[in-house]
């Protein structure tokens, strides 16, 4: 058993940081922090905090919120943060006291 936290990050699919796919870009960040995997949920309907819904039509995806979660040891969080931090992302997150492991 281990403890660290659970991170999540949630975004929309048309979001983008220097250019770059937002997924794309926080996959590369959490890797140089040490945090081997992340998961990727698309939503099909979400309120932002803007108090706007956004949802993935037929004809546009580039509205659909994402939810981007990972387990993080407190290091690699504490690397990933001062990152994020340093390069001004902006991005809304939840961070989650939890244990984990394999059984």
């Amino acid at each position: 058993m281990k403890t660290g936290y659970q991170l999540t990050f949630f975004t929309l699919q048309s979001r983008r940081h220097n250019g770059t796919n937002i997924v794309e870009w926080l996959e590369d960040v959490a890797q140089r922090s040490g945090i081997s995997g992340l998961t990727v949920t698309n939503a099909s309907k979400g309120l932002g905090h803007d108090g706007r819904w956004h949802s993935a039509t037929f004809f546009e995806l580039s509205d659909q919120p994402l939810e981007i979660m990972m387990i993080a040891d407190e290091e690699s969080c504490n690397t990933l943060f001062s990152l994020l931090e340093e390069q001004k992302s902006s991005l809304f997150y939840t961070k989650t006291a939890i244990e984990y492991g394999i059984i």
